[in-house]
């Protein structure tokens, strides 16, 4: 049978764009193109163009009509937590669902053009997200895109050349000074100092920290082989994380100290239990009730233990020792840590470019 050129126009009903064309099998089909208050007619006309081309030149793709919502619960998700850890999962989930979903749930996954996806990242940074939450939906739709290209849902990527918009707000990077550092133990009790210790001096992450049994500490050194996500015991963040973290001669003789006097009610107890003693002290309750009120009293508000963990790397390097050692003591990449964590200070700057001035003579 031959097959007939369809050349139909999207109509206005009752505020969307509405086509009606024929598949490949001749049977009638309905479609949105989108609301009429944000998508224009040429942009509704070009969606519908890229659906009927694969029809018109007999060139058929699969399911010309499969929806976004269906492609990333049925065939993107399933997929993909095989490769990802559970508390990856959750967030690429939480975020796919609440941020993506909510707006293309609806949506052929052909219909999707490049300009609608990239003024979809413009208002989320528009709309207060931080960058690293706008660069990781980018990197969600690349992905999402990348997968219906290779189900034969779609011929291109859509998503491919996405940018993160520079409206997007990044984080102010600060590490604290080694005046700050002195500062921030004065003013803690004894166990948020060894805490923050193990944060700032060995360069440890809260999930790491409160992860730690007494078992897993052994000549000055934290086995880390587990940590603590969102109240749940799970693994490492990355493979780089699993390793031995060296912690000083001083800060050791002090966790000594407190767990000697800590009860223990387990074979392996926490190091750092909550007041029930059989669960792992909560990050987030630690911060809000014993950190935050009484660094705020002396301005450091601010040194939250992201901050904490960045100002290790940072104050090793003003030390100048090695990159490589930094890494390893920290659980990750030298680039990683050199492009990431470590920032040099304005006084070394100063001395930096003093130091230019002097050897070209001005």
């Amino acid at each position: 049978m031959r097959r007939r050129f369809q050349r139909p126009k999207p109509r206005n009903r009752g505020g969307y764009w509405i086509a009606q064309y024929r598949d490949l099998a001749g049977k009638k089909c309905k479609i949105s193109l989108g609301p009429v208050a944000s998508v224009k007619k040429y942009d509704a006309e070009a969606r519908l163009a890229q659906i009927l081309e694969p029809i018109n030149t007999g060139d058929p793709i699969r399911c010309p009509d499969f929806r976004f919502g269906p492609f990333v619960r049925q065939t993107y998700f399933p997929f993909y937590r095989r490769k990802w850890k559970d508390s990856t999962a959750a967030s690429n989930t939480e975020r796919v669902r609440f941020h993506l979903l909510n707006i293309l749930e609806n949506r052929p996954l052909i219909s999707l053009t490049r300009n609608e996806l990239q003024n979809l990242l413009d208002d989320k940074a528009k709309s207060g997200l931080s960058h690293s939450v706008v660069a990781h939906l980018r990197w969600d739709l690349r992905q999402i895109g990348r997968m219906a290209v290779n189900e034969g849902y779609i011929r291109q990527n859509p998503a491919e050349l996405l940018f993160v918009p520079k409206e997007a707000p990044r984080p102010d990077n600060r590490h604290m000074t080694f005046d700050d550092v002195k500062l921030f133990f004065s003013v803690l009790e004894p166990r948020e100092r060894i805490i923050g210790g193990l944060a700032i001096l060995a360069g440890m992450r809260p999930g790491e920290i409160l992860a730690l049994r007494r078992s897993t500490l052994d000549r000055k050194c934290a086995e880390i082989t587990q940590r603590i996500y969102r109240g749940q015991t799970d693994t490492p963040k990355t493979f780089n994380s699993r390793r031995r973290a060296a912690i000083g001669d001083g800060l050791f003789e002090t966790l000594r100290q407190w767990m000697e006097i800590q009860p223990t009610v387990e074979d392996d107890p926490w190091v750092f239990p909550s007041e029930k003693g059989v669960t792992p002290l909560s990050r987030d309750n630690c911060w809000r009730r014993h950190f935050f009120p009484k660094l705020k009293s002396v301005g450091l508000e601010w040194a939250n233990f992201q901050v904490m963990r960045r100002t290790h790397s940072c104050l090793l390097d003003e030390l100048g020792v090695d990159p490589q050692v930094r890494a390893d003591q920290m659980g990750h990449s030298v680039d990683v840590n050199q492009n990431r964590y470590t920032r040099s200070s304005m006084e070394r700057r100063q001395n930096a470019v003093n130091l230019l001035e002097k050897t070209v003579g001005i």
